[in-house]
Parts: structure tokens; sequence; C-alpha cells
């Protein structure tokens, strides 16, 4: 529990230097929840886009997200074989204390980082839309209040958002390489994956 709310508070003070530094404008929100929601339905982990992760083939990126939380080989090829991206959050939030890796609480905030770099930087249309979001804070708005939405996104206003923080900061990490590649925005989806060669080569 002690070593979680560190994570959280440096998260926090993350996001705050964010804004320091004027990257993200409080005044414009983007609240997004459903997958279905268009256009920023997209945003959400229940989206539906197959992503690679570690030389696995994941149906969406909560599927390649939950499966890391299970220790037992066995227990994760259930996850990531669940029907939809509901069923295997709920599958991970299930498991027994000792079916789950021992250091989750430390690391799920990095797995969650490299889910989300792998599902934007593997499809352009999607990348797309983030950067297009430009300056604005984005939340994942939850419906019911309990712990679990109010770690990754707000209820009624409140919680960690840390979903949300993320995403901004990957938004920053895509536009600095469009920035330096500009052609990459005009390059069709299927000519390849714009943003892959420039995020390998400034790893975070």
């Amino acid at each position: 529990m002690k070593t979680t709310r560190k994570v959280l508070k440096a998260q926090r003070l993350s996001d705050g230097e964010h804004l320091a530094a004027g990257l993200v404008d409080t005044t414009d929100v983007i609240s997004f929840y459903r997958a279905n929601e268009r256009p920023y339905g997209v945003l959400s982990n229940l989206y539906r886009r197959e992503i690679e992760f570690e030389g696995r083939i994941f149906p969406t990126s909560e599927h390649a997200y939950q499966a890391g939380k299970a220790i037992k080989p066995a227990v994760r090829e259930w996850i990531q074989a669940a029907p939809s991206p509901s069923l295997a959050a709920m599958a991970a939030h299930g498991l027994y204390t000792w079916d789950v890796v021992p250091d989750w609480a430390s690391i799920k905030f990095d797995r969650m980082r490299a889910v989300l770099r792998a599902k934007f930087t593997q499809h352009p249309d999607l990348a797309e839309i983030l950067l297009s979001t430009g300056r604005r804070r984005l939340v994942e708005a939850g419906t019911v209040n309990n712990a679990v939405n109010r770690l990754w996104g707000e209820v009624n206003g409140k919680g960690e958002n840390m979903l949300g923080v993320m995403l901004m900061e990957l938004r920053e990490q895509l536009s600095h390489c469009t920035l330096a590649s500009p052609s990459t925005r005009e390059r069709a989806p299927s000519e390849g994956k714009p943003f892959s060669e420039e995020m390998r080569a400034d790893p975070q």
C-alpha cells in the first residue's frame, strides 16, 4: 500500500509539472468513458482494436493490461481469451491473491503506459485522434463510484484520473515525434506505422 501511494504521489507531481509547463489546458476538458462514443471512445481501453504486446496479439488494450496481473501462464491465457474487454477486467479483478504477480501494485502503471504506447503507435488513425485533442485535459469520466474508477478516472469530478494523465503524457510524446517528422501526419494507415520508429528512438 505504501509503495502504491508513493507511485500515485509521483504521478500527481508529474501531472503538476505538465500543468506548470502549460502543456495542458485545464479549462477545456474532454471526457470519455464508453468505447462506442465518437470520436473519443477510442481513448478507452475497452475500444476494440488488436494490439501486439510482449510478442502476443491481444483483442484490446484492456486484455493486454489485465493479462499482466496473472502470475500463471494458464491464467494469463484465460484472461487473454475473454470474449470482451469488460470480462477480461472482471476476470483479473477476481483473481485470488496468490494468482497475482507479487509486485503488481508497483508495476501496473508502467505496464499501462507500455500498453497505451503500443496501442497508439501501432494504429496511426487512433494516434491522430489522440493528437487532435491538442492541449485539452483528458478525463475518463466513470459512472460508478468505486476505487477502480476513481484511480483510473474521475467520478463526479473526484479521482486520480491516471488513464487520462497517461494519455496526455503519450500525446505530448507523439506530438514531438510528428513535429520532428511532419510528413508522418500525411501518411495513410496502410503505409505503415508512422510513429513506431520515432518512439523506439526515444524510449521512456
